[in-house]
């Protein structure tokens, strides 16, 4: 509901939605489109577009639904494919490529859009290991290179430790706490929030955490005598 809202979809409850510090309430879509880009959990899909094809819906706000294509549309579409990695992809079929190259060309399609902010709804749902981990790697990049505002949700807190430089804790519709990853997650805020009993631990040197089990202890094997 709350990324429907910043995304006018639905109506604020209370309060307003502030872009730039200008009350985004009144905006026309064309304008919200060219201000906000949007990333969804999953796109697959039905149809054998390529990715590059797919990128290029980014570009609808700039040129309108019925338009064609222009080289100002296209070299935005690969510039984007270039920026986080995959322009090798850009002639693939669509729904022929893995998951993890299907998000990233998801984000790809808001960036040729050349929008503000990027609003990312749990961009590493069932993705593997692997992939999560290289979709947070390019989330923190465009957010430290390209200067973009990015709001992304998760349930997993390491990556609001690896990634976020504030958090926004919701719960039973409300905000639970709103603060650095460090001042808002927390063992007691676990407790809260998901009812698990954790221990957030601090890793090495690098200056993140993550969140342990309380109650899981690894079996000790029996020694010999």
């Amino acid at each position: 509901m709350l990324f429907k809202t910043i995304l006018g979809l639905l109506p604020p409850l209370a309060a307003r939605i502030l872009v730039d510090r200008e009350d985004a309430g009144g905006w026309a879509p064309r304008r919200r489109a060219l201000a906000i880009g949007y990333v969804p959990q999953a796109g697959a899909g039905q149809f054998p577009f390529t990715v590059r094809e797919m990128v290029l819906m980014g570009r609808t706000a700039h040129r309108g639904p019925f338009s064609a294509a222009g080289a100002a549309d296209l070299d935005a579409a690969d510039a984007a494919l270039d920026r986080l990695g995959i322009g090798h992809l850009a002639e693939r079929e669509w729904l022929r490529i893995s998951g993890g190259e299907r998000q990233l060309a998801l984000i790809a399609r808001p960036l040729a859009q050349a929008p503000r902010m990027l609003v990312l709804d749990e961009p590493t749902a069932s993705l593997d290991f692997g992939n999560q981990i290289r979709v947070m790697e390019q989330v923190r990049r465009l957010a430290d290179g390209d200067g973009l505002a990015v709001v992304f949700s998760t349930h997993h807190p390491e990556q609001a430790f690896a990634v976020a430089d504030r958090v926004a804790l919701l719960h039973d519709g409300r905000l639970a706490r709103l603060g650095s990853p460090a001042e808002v997650i927390t063992a007691e805020m676990m407790r809260e929030v998901y009812g698990a009993e954790v221990e957030v631990l601090p890793v090495g040197a690098t200056g993140l955490s993550v969140c342990v089990p309380r109650g899981l202890r690894r079996p000790q094997a029996p020694t010999d005598r």
